[in-house]
Order: structure tokens, then C-alpha cells, then sequence
């Protein structure tokens, strides 16, 4: 294989702040694709904390595509923030 391997946490070795997303989320409902990854000093198993509102009773599933570079503190608000 040529290139950075997905399957590794950090695409750029003695940068830990930099993590290749899919290998940090924990949750079902957030799919992410190959290659991207989040930048965040504070390490990037802090992305999930970022998706807002995100119930599991409610189902809906946040999917961030292949090759997507996240900045530190980028918020996700789901579905779960509406209200009557």
C-alpha cells in the first residue's frame, strides 16, 4: 500500500492532535469515511462531544464523507435541537 493508512489513528506521526476521524467515534449513529480526519490540540477522541442534540431514540445518523478535514470546535447540530 502506498499513502497514509486510514486504519491508523494519526495520519502524520508525533502529531497526535491530528487523528483520522472513523477510529475515534464511539457512537453508531455517526459514520465517517476514509481519510478524514480532526484537528484538535486537545486530541481528537474529543470530536463527539462537538455533535449536539444527537439522541439515539430519535435515529438519525450523521455521515461525513471521505477526505474531509475538521477543524477544532466545528459543531454539528442534529435533528434532536427541534422543538414545538
Amino acid at each position: 500500500m502506498k499513502g497514509p493508512n486510514p486504519e491508523e489513528k494519526e495520519p502524520m506521526k508525533g502529531f497526535p492532535q491530528v487523528g483520522y476521524l472513523k477510529n475515534f467515534i464511539s457512537s453508531e449513529n455517526i459514520i465517517i469515511g476514509d481519510y478524514t480526519y480532526y484537528d484538535d490540540p486537545e486530541g481528537p477522541e474529543r470530536f463527539e462531544r462537538n455533535v449536539l442534540y444527537h439522541f439515539p431514540f430519535i435515529g438519525d445518523k450523521l455521515k461525513i464523507g471521505k477526505f474531509c478535514a475538521i477543524a477544532k470546535d466545528a459543531r454539528f447540530i442534529m435533528n434532536g435541537a427541534n422543538h414545538n
